[in-house]
């Protein structure tokens, strides 16, 4: 699956201060595929559909990429990358257990 990598990332925001990297086609099925039933919609079912069919090699990588990005912003969850990512964080104690 390392060949389904996207080319540049699209990050959504999942809940208020949390966002998402979806760095990959088996990411953004994961996002789709967690999106609560009750809000699922036509939109989320034409995102899905492409990515299952880029999967499957009847679509490219970057139509599912641009699928995952339509729904993002379309549900007002797109955002752009943060200022500050994760693993750019210093921890107390540079990630070391305290004896």
């Amino acid at each position: 699956m390392s060949s389904k990598i996207f080319h540049h990332p699209v990050y959504l925001r999942e809940r208020k201060g949390l966002v998402r990297e979806i760095m990959s086609l088996a990411d953004a099925i994961d996002f789709l595929e967690d999106w609560p039933e009750r809000d699922r919609d036509l939109i989320h079912e034409a995102a899905l559909k492409t990515c299952y069919m880029a999967h499957d090699g009847h679509k490219p990588l970057h139509v599912a990429r641009d699928a995952i990005r339509a729904f993002g912003k379309k549900k007002g969850v797109l955002t752009k990358q943060p200022a500050v990512l994760p693993w750019m964080i210093k921890t107390p104690g540079g990630g070391r257990v305290s004896p």
